[in-house]
């Protein structure tokens, strides 16, 4: 098998038969060695009907997995990956802004660069406040702890490193930061993005916060570093503020007031402590996940 083309799916019935036609035309000026790997991420629709059918159609090139509840779209990826089988693995959304015609760019850059990962970048069609957060955020993770700082969902990744994925044992998984653990050959070519056809996005403000929230917590060690930081920082404060009340006292034996500044130092202290222990809490509880072998994804149903 040449390629493996993994797309999660989530509520996008309307848009599953077009985009399988347009990706089995692309490939016939590709490679006839190749399949597509839907996976139905718990969807509400009849996305799942829709995929059999679809299936039925094309029975040597579609293979269809249907996951036993909302894993998300980066674990229902994962499960693709473990599934594929090709030597090349392309990714893609199930919406129709990211085009198929645009494959092929993915796999020149990739012929003429010799690199393990290239993603399909666009100026994507978001409301302004999604870029401008979406931006801001892939570039303070490039500065604070050193990931790529670009990607997207559709890319093509080296079929060896996939193999390396496959290992990844983690209950939430960040694909763009797993992909960059693993190598820096890394190339980004420019692609179209296309209006949403049907329906709307299921990334929620909501949901991203919580996607970014995730991400810092389980693959940035920044949070730590801000700790130890600020705590260094308020310790050596305090300690001089200690020393010039001590020799204030003893030596020009001025009487110390202030107890309300004493219980404030103490509460701005405790509440620092507070903020520290809550971020080490959250950092163990991932550890935890991991020791249990929390599953990424569960599969309810293979075709």
């Amino acid at each position: 098998m040449e390629y493996s083309i993994i797309i999660p799916v989530f509520n996008s019935e309307q848009s599953l038969s077009e985009l399988k036609q347009r990706i089995s035309t692309v490939f016939k000026n590709i490679s006839e060695e190749y399949e597509i790997i839907f996976i139905d991420d718990f969807s509400q629709d009849n996305s799942w009907n829709v995929l059999v059918d679809l299936k039925n159609e094309s029975p040597d090139k579609v293979r269809l997995f249907r996951l036993g509840k909302n894993f998300g779209q980066h674990n229902a990826t994962i499960c693709g990956f473990h599934q594929a089988k090709g030597k090349w693995v392309i990714t893609m959304d199930d919406d129709l802004q990211q085009a198929p015609e645009d494959i092929p760019l993915l796999v020149e850059r990739q012929k003429q660069t010799g690199a393990n990962v290239v993603y399909g970048i666009g100026n994507e069609n978001h409301p302004l406040f999604r870029k401008l957060s979406s931006n801001a955020y892939k570039k303070s993770a490039k500065h604070l702890h050193g990931s790529f700082g670009n990607g997207s969902s559709f890319r093509l990744v080296d079929g060896t490193l996939i193999d390396k994925l496959k290992h990844n044992k983690q209950h939430f998984n960040f694909i763009d930061e797993i992909l960059h653990w693993h190598t820096n050959f890394i190339e980004c070519v420019k692609v179209s993005h296309a209006p949403r056809k049907y329906g709307n996005s299921a990334y929620s403000p909501k949901k991203l916060w919580t996607l970014a929230n995730n991400n810092t917590l389980n693959y940035s060690n920044w949070p730590l570093k801000l700790m130890m930081y600020f705590g260094g920082i308020f310790s050596f404060i305090f300690v001089l503020i200690g020393v010039y009340f001590i020799v204030k006292k003893l030596v020009f034996d001025v009487a110390v007031p202030g107890f309300t500044a004493l219980i404030v130092s103490i509460s701005f202290s405790a509440s620092l402590m507070l903020l520290c222990f809550g971020i080490l809490g959250y950092y163990l509880k991932n550890i935890l996940s991991r020791l249990n072998q929390q599953p990424a994804y569960f599969i309810k149903e293979e075709l």
